[in-house]
């Protein structure tokens, strides 16, 4: 008799255990699962996302096979994020195995490209279940409402693409310069110095300044004694030549009726400096060792007697080096004033030819209007076709425009002309608007040195969630961008001082401060801030009805009587 119950006992054991084993998975409930962020953001382009999801003890049948796939759904349609696969303790397979005791925790981490349609969305997860091949059906479980895409507010058509600049000076400077050499220890001007076709022309070019109308000239007299024979000596040497030269230039001027040319003179006792220089451009033996005793020795009189002590070399550069430093250098620093902008714009609009190629680019800026300054940058590509400045400026202008195939046209022409840096960074913004960031950075990594490219990077590492980067790229740039950077780090004080600071503020610019006003619970900003993006681009009304940013004032009657959808 007992061993019949006993029996029994045992098939009833065997029958609840089997049963506990193979019995249907329970449904998901939210109570198990937890998504973040909430509500979702855009980062670095796409949607990241962490689920982390425990499994019950007992729930998982040590049979069964399951399958969770996110998916995000919004009006115009749905993108699917990737599978992840577990399964029961007695099941051959290769995928994470939950123990049906114990169950387990997990976490699926995914992210989806980014849509503007996501924005007002829901986060579901859907599973695929079987138990020994046979599917077990399973609802779906929503885990999310909605994503945040500040980030995307942030585009490369509000960047600066980069001017290829003119090199125009209105006033150029030149310095222009002559020799009159001395015997060693003697301060007396030669009048084969004097009369020497170097300080006739020079003379002549003083002369020639001095009466054409759009320039100014002063002279210099810079007297010198060579770094031999004592501090003492040479300081009276090159301070006699340094009158004798002035004295006989003076006597010269006043031959050849150049009046009221200003002459500064001063003199140097003893040159080390040039003596340096003609040291290291020459090939005596063992220069090394001479420059190196310069180097050691900064006592004068000691760096002269050591270098003498260099008995090998000592000869040749008193023949070929010291005679070259008893000098006075006669130095004309001529101004050339070059024309009016009145007289530059008329001729780029009536004579362009007589334009140089730095004058007509310039020309460019001193128009109003940009078709009037793209005329002038089409003009310049006919007269001066090698050169890439205008092609690029040209494609620059289109991209302000918005005419991003016009620009790309443009681009490419500047770049056959010749590969540059203002180009490499244009087509990089090109590649940041297509969301190409890593052709973006293969033509940033080219531009270095174009002032436009700290606002390209700063776009760039915005693009790449790298948002610490991207202030820094960024520096002190005043523009929507920017501010974007700074509310996404977090730091709304200097958000809000960029945005103040934006020239032409547009309906962005006021969006975005109504998004700073929310983060920092500033209602009457939100609404003051929105009111003025509305009326600039009514669009936003639309956008901002579904804005997570605003989700708290959803039923604030001042919010509300912005958005009439």
């Amino acid at each position: 008799m007992l061993k019949k119950i006993f029996s029994v006992l045992l098939v009833c054991v065997a029958a609840v255990a089997i049963s506990s084993c193979s019995g249907k998975l329970r449904p998901v409930t939210a109570d198990l699962v937890k998504a973040e962020p909430q509500p979702l953001e855009v980062t670095g382009n796409k949607v990241p996302v962490t689920v982390s999801i425990s499994f019950p003890a007992k729930w998982f049948n040590k049979r069964a096979e399951l399958t969770v796939k996110p998916v995000l759904r919004y009006a115009t349609g749905e993108t699917w994020g990737p599978s992840f696969r577990f399964q029961g303790e007695k099941v051959l397979g290769n995928e994470r195995t939950i123990s049906y005791a114990n169950g387990g925790n997990e976490q699926l981490s995914f992210a989806f490209p980014y849509k503007p349609a996501m924005d007002k969305s829901e986060l579901f997860l859907t599973f695929e279940a079987n138990i020994k091949g046979k599917q077990v059906k399973l609802p779906d479980l929503k885990v999310a409402d909605g994503v945040i895409s500040t980030e995307a507010l942030a585009s490369a058509l509000n960047a600066s693409a980069a001017i290829a600049p003119d090199a125009f000076q209105r006033i150029i400077k030149q310095a222009y310069d002559a020799n009159i050499m001395f015997l060693i220890q003697q301060a007396q001007i030669r009048a084969q110095e004097i009369n020497k076709g170097e300080v006739k022309d020079w003379k002549d070019l003083v002369a020639n300044a001095k009466e054409a109308p759009n320039q100014n000239v002063s002279v210099e007299v810079q007297a010198y004694a060579s770094p031999d024979g004592g501090i003492e000596l040479n300081e009276k040497l090159s301070e006699q030549r340094e009158k004798n030269t002035t004295t006989a230039l003076k006597q010269q001027f006043k031959k050849s009726k150049i009046e009221d040319v200003e002459i500064n003179a001063h003199y140097t006792a003893q040159d080390w400096e040039g003596f340096k220089q003609l040291v290291e451009k020459s090939d005596i033996q063992d220069k090394d060792l001479v420059l190196r005793v310069l180097s050691m020795y900064p006592d004068p009189e000691q760096r002269e007697q050591e270098i003498k002590n260099i008995s090998t070399v000592f000869r040749q550069l008193a023949d070929d080096i010291l005679p070259q430093l008893r000098r006075s250098r006669l130095v004309a620093n001529v101004e050339t004033i070059g024309k009016s902008d009145d007289e530059i714009k008329r001729l780029a609009g009536q004579n362009p030819g007589r334009l140089t190629v730095e004058e007509l680019l310039y020309s460019a800026t001193l128009f109003d209007t940009p078709s009037q300054q793209e005329d002038v940058y089409k003009v310049a590509t006919q007269l001066f076709p090698d050169d890439y400045r205008a092609y690029n400026n040209i494609g620059m202008m289109r991209y302000r425009s918005g005419d991003l195939d016009g620009a790309r046209s443009w681009f490419q022409k500047a770049a056959g002309v010749k590969p540059n840096a203002e180009t490499d960074m244009n087509m990089g913004l090109l590649a940041l608007n297509e969301g190409n960031a890593e052709q973006a950075q293969q033509y940033f990594g080219s531009a270095a040195n174009v002032p436009e490219l700290g606002e390209a990077l700063g776009l760039l590492y915005l693009q790449q969630g790298k948002y610490a980067q991207a202030v820094t790229a960024f520096g002190k740039t005043q523009s929507n961008n920017a501010a974007v950077a700074h509310i996404l780090n977090r730091d709304y004080n200097r958000a809000q001082e960029v945005l103040n600071g934006v020239k032409n503020a547009d309906a962005t610019t006021y969006y975005l401060m109504a998004v700073v006003a929310a983060r920092t619970n500033n209602l009457d900003g939100v609404v003051n801030s929105l009111r003025e993006s509305i009326s600039l681009d009514h669009n936003m009304m639309r956008k901002a009805a579904t804005d997570l940013e605003f989700a708290k004032y959803a039923n604030d009657a001042g919010f509300k009587s912005l958005i009439r959808l």
